[in-house]
């Protein structure tokens, strides 16, 4: 059994082998690249990526990299292609093939029957002289001089390589089309990547009661109304209008002053001119306003008529952070 040094050092090993071989991809990223993301760009159909073995695992993850940046895309097995899925293959498309060697029996089996349709092909390869490099219209290169595999076999940092390479494409065309975090939000309805780019305010609140007090509450009238809406805090409301909010802060800072609590109104301790948003905002975004400001409550307003007020646990309920 190997000791945990062993472990260890050929862990760090394997991570500096794919590191080093990612940086030395940018070597490989010339106008061939180029003129491969402005033909992607250019298609009025999809992007076809295919492969076979470990390739065909990566395919897939591009594809499905493309299909969330804003460029639509299907994953085709290149091993199944010749027994009936070639049929996907549209004349507006392009198709992405990937393979390490270039050379494989699948590969030269299935780039004659591509060539047939006449779309553009893209290799994915380490061997610009190899079957498929000779037989592509474009060709990007994801050579490694070795595997992080120790007896250079398996493929690890070659496979890592192509992956690089087609979220660069990827990228290169998301920034092409200008795709914006709104596109992106279409996408990612679901999870809490969802929620952050979709959940409103409004989609919260309705879930919480409307706390609120007149400006001449007493403090009785307000610790029931805090406790009572369980939102620690309530809103002083003037005319539909929140001027100002008690938090259960204010009101332990104020038992400590030693002020007589049968004296005191609402509008004497609220602290005025609140932290307001209107409910069409993102609740991330509503985070981000309590994180920097370090509360915990934001008031709702709406056209300044007072909705409710949403606090950072409603948020953190919701999976956000």
């Amino acid at each position: 059994m190997n000791s945990k040094f062993d472990i260890l050092n050929t862990a760090k090993q394997s991570i500096k082998n794919q590191g080093d071989a990612i940086l030395n991809l940018s070597k490989f990223i010339n106008k061939e690249f180029e003129n491969s993301v402005n033909a992607i760009h250019c298609i009025k159909g999809r992007v076809i990526v295919s492969g076979v073995g470990k390739s065909a695992i990566i395919g897939k993850k591009i594809a499905a990299t493309f299909n969330s940046t804003g460029t639509p895309a299907i994953f085709m097995h290149a091993g199944e292609a010749i027994h009936g899925d070639l049929g996907v293959v549209q004349k507006d498309d392009i198709i992405i093939l990937i393979s390490k060697s270039g050379n494989t029996a699948e590969i030269k089996n299935l780039v004659p029957f591509l060539k047939k349709t006449h779309v553009k092909l893209i290799a994915i390869s380490s061997d610009k002289n190899s079957f498929l490099g000779m037989n592509s219209d474009f060709f990007l290169k994801s050579f490694v001089s070795k595997e992080a595999c120790p007896n250079n076999l398996a493929p690890t940092t070659s496979t890592t390589a192509q992956l690089v390479i087609g979220d660069a494409l990827a990228i290169c065309l998301s920034e092409l089309s200008g795709f914006k975090k709104s596109d992106f939000a279409k996408y990612h309805p679901g999870g809490s990547l969802g929620k952050e780019l979709n959940l409103k305010v409004k989609e919260i609140i309705f879930k919480n009661e409307k706390p609120e007090v007149k400006e001449n509450a007493n403090l009785k009238t307000i610790i029931n109304e805090i406790s009572k809406k369980m939102l620690g805090a309530t809103a002083i409301v003037k005319d539909n209008k929140a001027i100002g909010i008690i938090t259960d802060g204010d009101l332990r800072r104020f038992f400590s002053s030693g002020r007589d609590m049968n004296l005191i109104s609402a509008k004497e301790f609220m602290s005025k001119s609140p932290k307001t948003i209107n409910s069409d905002i993102l609740a991330s975004e509503a985070l981000q306003i309590m994180n920097k400001n370090k509360i915990t409550q934001l008031i709702i307003e709406d056209n300044d008529i007072y909705l409710g007020i949403i606090h950072l646990h409603n948020i953190l309920n919701e999976g956000l952070s």
